[in-house]
């Protein structure tokens, strides 16, 4: 069978792969000049199971209110005139609800951690350098009763087999003796040795390669303006070359795997797709010392920053703005980022020489991605991860390689179909 998957990120080109791997002929279209160069090009590089939690919960209303007020607050809600973006708003209140934060969650870890096996696996056999390090993910907190929060998420983490163990203030310094400098603020934490890091741009494009050479054909510079349907089904996808030109590429199935932008394109054929961007954005910074900087993957609950080594390289990234499509930097954003690592380590990182990135996350109301067969038959979505695309992407592209193949996926979850 041939197949199309529209996309290169994590996402897209992890289900190229596995659809490779299951026998089928698959072309791959991105408008960019090569893969993994949108929101899978400079992300908080957290392979993060523990984290595998939905932003809806019932005590996140009043959080959203309470930070549409900070300029600088971890999540951000700037009302457009898009009705998308109120449809997506109604929809995530819906998703406070408590009755839906067990099952949100128990998808979302579950996914996540066959994507973790999964990934490892693919480590072991294809000898892929993307700089790993398992190490850890290390949560620490600053306010006491955020602390004791935690300690309910992490018992009901433990309660889906996830193992984050509560830490004291001093096993913190023992985790990671970088944060010594902070330890008079720090109240106390949560650990998931389990949990890994990499570099997911360097996995993508080492990914990708190895796809070309088994016969997967990329169309870079390559632009998918239209689904053409006839008879219920997806005859060819409408392209736009190079050159300029127009060109339709027929296939036997298609795989809408362009982040926040595939609502657009599924959306004239009546495909429901509920996925908006949250924008975020990270800092990369260079290591000038080597010991005072963390080894161990850090998560900064109060300012939902996240800081992974990747190389000679320290990446920090969070925040999120539902604002729109547009990718421009907020300088207050930046420059918060650049002060709270200096804060955490201020000898050890070249602040003068930050590089700064921003990539729109497709995200759905419950955090849940959306994975599986729309309403027409041969048309299929993978989006929706959120700011775990680097967590669930290599699973989620196997799982849906499956079920494109007639074969039921390993992992339990609501796929849709």
């Amino acid at each position: 069978m041939k197949v199309a998957v529209l996309g290169s990120g994590i996402i897209g080109t992890a289900t190229a792969w596995w659809l490779r791997q299951a026998g089928h002929e698959v072309v791959v279209v991105d408008r960019q000049a090569g893969p993994a160069q949108e929101t899978s090009r400079a992300n908080g590089c957290q392979i993060a199971v523990s984290f595998a939690e939905p932003w809806a919960n019932p005590h996140a209303p009043l959080k959203v209110l309470k930070w549409l007020f900070q300029k600088d607050a971890p999540l951000v809600f700037r009302p457009q005139l898009d009705w998308r973006q109120w449809r997506w708003g109604l929809a995530f209140l819906r998703e406070c609800l408590p009755a839906r934060l067990a099952p949100n969650i128990r998808a979302m870890v579950r996914l996540s951690e066959y994507s973790r096996r999964t990934l490892q696996a693919m480590r072991a056999d294809l000898d892929i350098d993307y700089k790993h390090l398992e190490c850890g993910i290390l949560n620490f907190y600053r306010d006491p009763r955020l602390f004791e929060a935690s300690q309910q998420a992490a018992d009901l983490m433990r309660d889906f087999g996830v193992d984050r163990r509560i830490v004291s203030a001093d096993e913190i310094l023992r985790i990671e003796p970088a944060l010594a400098g902070s330890r008079e603020h720090i109240v106390g934490g949560d650990y998931t040795s389990e949990d890994e890091t990499g570099d997911v741009y360097l996995f993508t494009t080492e990914l990708a390669r190895r796809a070309m050479q088994q016969g997967v054909e990329f169309l870079f510079s390559t632009r998918a303006t239209r689904l053409l349907a006839e008879k219920g089904r997806i005859r060819a996808v409408e392209l736009i070359d190079p050159q300029g030109l127009y060109r339709s590429l027929e296939a036997d199935a298609f795989v809408a795997a362009l982040g926040s932008y595939t609502p657009q394109l599924v959306a004239p054929l009546g495909v429901a797709c509920s996925v908006y961007p949250a924008k975020g954005y990270s800092a990369t910074f260079d290591i000038l010392d080597h010991g005072a900087a963390p080894t161990v993957s850090l998560t900064d609950s109060e300012h939902k920053m996240v800081y992974s080594r990747i190389g000679n390289q320290i990446r920090m990234a969070g925040t999120a703005e539902l604002s729109g499509y547009g990718r421009a930097l907020n300088t207050i954003r930046c420059d918060n980022m650049v002060t709270l690592a200096r804060r955490l380590f201020p000898s050890a990182l070249d602040f003068d020489n930050v590089r700064f990135w921003s990539g729109l996350r497709p995200t759905t109301p419950s955090n849940v991605p959306l994975v599986g067969r729309t309403r027409i038959s041969n048309l299929y979505l993978n989006t929706g991860h959120g700011t775990l695309g680097w967590t669930m992407g290599v699973g989620s592209g196997r799982a849906l390689a499956d079920l494109i193949s007639g074969r039921r996926p390993e992992p339990e979850f609501p796929f849709l179909g």
